[in-house]
């Protein structure tokens, strides 16, 4: 098993599960990660924790994806933070686990005031009969890969190395809900709207290109209008230009997700969807006019559709079978 809040689960908690996979095959026992909900710093510093990288369902999907078997999520409490380290090893991991093998970053610590370390867990899992592997932390360019760098680089938009820090496109979940409705009305480029809740981080204010995901099982439907049908389907990646942040040129001060889907129409209102962040376009403005914001959108969708381009060879080189 693998223990930690695993918010992001990016590349540094992603090398604590394959460590924890690979000796779970060898020894023909489940894999198992423990994480923990709410957020530590919740239960200490009501107000001053980190926004999620990811919801808790997504990080348990993320980490089913990864090959762990089974998830145990815990309530994080004072009195499970007031255990001797001891305490925390032997009831958690001992006679309610039966661990045979546990793997945790250098970097972990448990127990009251944190006073377990690394060290400490060797040395309980000698005196109980149980394996630990203590992995070395994840640097890039003398930067340690962790949630705190990812949530930097998106406070700056710097969505490219914030993909690159998780290991994947970073995404956000949320229902499409109504928004003030001009993006098809009057500048002909309808938007999917999701307000998310400011517990989420989200990227800086600005525009990128990304994926939108329908990821319920509901059926779309399909007229539209009159005149215009859907032609959208749960599961499939849609190229999008996205908005994120207020609406300056038509005073609409709410912090939003907005999606334009490229060369697709749906009625998507009450869907589940996720959109995924690929590269950033340019800063969000406040233009003068109509006339202005539609130049700069339609250079936005043109610039959009390069970037998703490569990214698409890229996604095919990853499903591709290797020969």
């Amino acid at each position: 098993m693998t223990i930690g809040v695993f918010d992001g689960l990016h590349r540094g908690h992603q090398s604590l599960i394959t460590q924890a996979k690979k000796q779970s095959v060898e020894r023909g026992v489940p894999c198992v990660m423990v994480t923990f909900d709410p957020h530590p710093i919740a239960v200490f510093l009501p107000g001053q924790q980190p926004t999620k990288l990811a919801t808790l369902d997504y990080r348990l999907n993320l980490a089913a994806e990864m090959g762990v078997d089974a998830a145990l999520v815990i309530d994080f409490t004072k009195e499970l933070a007031g255990l001797s380290p001891e305490e925390y090893f032997r009831t958690m991991l001992v006679e309610r686990l039966h661990a045979q093998l546990v793997v945790v970053g250098e970097n972990f610590t448990f127990g009251v005031n944190g006073s377990g370390t690394d060290e400490t867990m060797r040395a309980l899992g000698k005196q109980y009969g149980v394996d630990v592997t203590i992995a070395p932390l994840l640097h890039d360019d003398n930067q340690r890969i962790c949630s705190t760098l990812v949530r930097n680089f998106l406070d700056k938009g710097e969505i490219e190395n914030a993909n690159c820090a998780l290991g994947r496109r970073y995404a956000v979940r949320g229902e499409v809900v109504r928004g003030a409705g001009r993006g098809g009305k009057e500048l002909g480029y309808p938007t999917a709207n999701l307000y998310l809740p400011t517990s989420v981080a989200l990227p800086a204010d600005g525009v990128y290109a990304g994926w939108f995901t329908i990821t319920d099982d509901r059926e779309i439907d399909k007229e539209i209008s009159r005149d215009i049908d859907g032609d959208m389907v749960p599961g499939v990646r849609y190229p999008t230009a996205i908005s994120v942040g207020t609406n300056p040129t038509f005073g609409d001060e709410r912090r939003s997700v907005e999606a334009f889907v490229m060369d697709r129409e749906a009625d998507l209102y009450g869907h589940h969807v996720m959109v995924e962040f690929v590269g950033h376009l340019r800063d969000m403005v406040k233009f003068n006019g109509v006339d202005e914001l539609l130049d700069a959108m339609a250079r936005d969708v043109s610039n959009a559709r390069d970037i998703l381009a490569k990214d698409q060879a890229l996604i095919d080189a990853e499903t591709q079978p290797h020969r």
